[in-house]
């Protein structure tokens, strides 16, 4: 029989066992860094594809940064996604940047619209928030905002890249542009335009539209009476697909051109055979398959999310990768200190290498055309 002295060291002893497994838990919980990565971008509506795409390029790197486990001022870094959607939408985006700057959530990839990374900047900068979008609308990085960056060429680049190749490969005279009334598709039509006219090209007509447009045949009958031999489109995958396909059944001469926007397997899917050998856009970033790493990344993105990556994922992947590794270089998280090394240093990733200028544009921004084949994208070229 127990004695009620034994029965006292017992459980004592349970409690100072207690004790200690909380103490070793807790030591295990201080020496660990919980870093937010967030991510913005429309997870639902018709630019969905595009949001997913960018969100799994992220989680990738969350995931190998935390295989890594990296460790900054005796602490690893445990990195978590934290993902919003904000619908491509102004008021929506910025109140998702609000909800960031509110928890805590440092570092946020996205947004993709620039007409949603243009008014969240703000929020974002006021909250100490670091940035990183692929918004390439000129004024996204025009405000003066610290630590806001854009992974990728803008629209002053593809805009005028696709004019340039317009007259020097397709040898077109006379085009036409479109554009979709949104800061992202009027400015990369402005862009278009303004180098179209350096180049000797006519722009026989413009006409605009709205990014929730899918009946296209009034522009495109007036367009078609002015005989372009070229159709500029400043817009999205889901508008510029249903477009091909109006200038087919039309009979609209020439080829539809377009942004990095329209460089999605998505605009084959809606579009169908209408965009084969019709569509050709210009996308920020390197070609994946002649990359170092690219097609070792896009078999490790099919593996992991059995998709093929679509077309921002890598930029996005090297981005986070960067951020990781500028944190370890500053032996710090806060986004200053990290701000600071992603300015002063260069980063090799799988879509480009990476270096930016004092307002947080890309010092060299690769940008490839693409062309559609059995309605997928496919590379022409690099420049």
């Amino acid at each position: 029989m127990k004695t009620r002295a034994s029965m006292v060291s017992v459980s004592s002893l349970a409690g100072i066992a207690g004790l200690v497994a909380l103490a070793v838990g807790g030591q295990a919980y201080a020496q660990e860094q919980v870093v937010k990565i967030g991510h913005s971008g429309p997870l639902s509506g018709p630019n969905a594809f595009a949001g997913k795409d960018n969100e799994n390029g992220v989680r990738l790197a969350v995931e190998e940064l935390n295989a890594k486990k990296l460790s900054v001022g005796g602490k690893t870094l445990k990195f978590e996604l934290v993902s919003e959607d904000d619908q491509c939408d102004a008021k929506t985006g910025v109140s998702v940047a609000q909800k960031f700057v509110d928890d805590g959530v440092k570092f946020v990839m996205g947004p993709y619209c620039s007409g949603v990374a243009i008014p969240a900047s703000r929020i974002y900068s006021d909250g100490g928030t670091m940035v990183s979008t692929v918004g390439t609308n000129p004024k996204v990085t025009q405000g003066g905002y610290k630590n806001l960056y854009r992974i990728i060429a803008s629209d002053n680049q593809i805009g005028s890249s696709m004019a340039v190749y317009a007259a020097k490969v397709l040898k077109v005279k006379k085009v036409g542009v479109i554009d979709d009334r949104t800061a992202f598709g009027q400015g990369l039509a402005e862009e278009f335009t303004k180098e179209a006219k350096k180049q000797g090209l006519t722009v026989v007509g413009q006409e605009f539209t709205t990014d929730k447009a899918v009946d296209f045949t009034a522009i495109l009958t007036n367009m078609k009476s002015k005989a372009p031999e070229a159709i500029f489109f400043g817009g999205y995958a889901p508008q510029a697909a249903p477009m091909a396909r109006q200038m087919k059944q039309l009979a609209v001469p020439g080829k539809l051109l377009g942004g990095d926007t329209v460089c999605s397997p998505a605009t084959g899917k809606l579009g169908g055979d209408a965009v084969n050998d019709l569509v050709f856009c210009a996308q920020g970033g390197s070609m994946l398959e002649k990359a170092q790493t690219g097609p070792a990344f896009k078999e490790k993105f099919k593996k992991r999310f059995n998709a093929d990556p679509d077309a921002y994922a890598a930029s996005y992947y090297d981005q986070v990768l960067f951020i990781g590794e500028s944190m370890k270089k500053a032996n710090s998280i806060d986004p200053d200190k990290v701000g600071a090394e992603l300015y002063k240093t260069t980063y090799k990733g799988v879509a480009a290498t990476y270096a930016y200028d004092d307002k947080g544009n890309m010092k060299q921004a690769p940008i490839t055309v693409f062309t559609f084949k059995n309605e997928a994208p496919v590379p022409i070229a690099s420049y």
